[in-house]
């Protein structure tokens, strides 16, 4: 049986892995957000796709290119982390 203390450690260190591998992505969809509304404002055009459009090319680029980082986390967190717990050693 799981204890309670191997099962609260794995989750803090999946959160910290989720973490992790999203930051890349929501800081370029932060930094893009605020580049786009600073434009809009700057220049006063309120075009709704303005603001969708830039955004999603950004979040696409940067996911295709911290794919392998992605990938690479997960796998070692659940070669690390998960597969033992389900073989039963941890």
């Amino acid at each position: 049986m799981l204890q309670e203390g191997v099962f609260f450690d794995t989750m803090r260190q999946g959160l910290w892995v989720a973490v992790a591998i999203s930051l890349p992505i929501l800081t370029v969809a932060l930094l893009t957000g605020l580049v786009v509304g600073l434009f809009q404002a700057l220049t006063s055009i309120q075009e709704m796709t303005l603001t969708f459009v830039p955004k999603l090319a950004a979040i696409v680029i940067v996911f295709w290119l911290s794919m392998g980082f992605m990938t690479q986390t997960l796998v070692a967190f659940f070669q690390s982390q998960i597969v033992p717990l389900m073989t039963g050693g941890f």
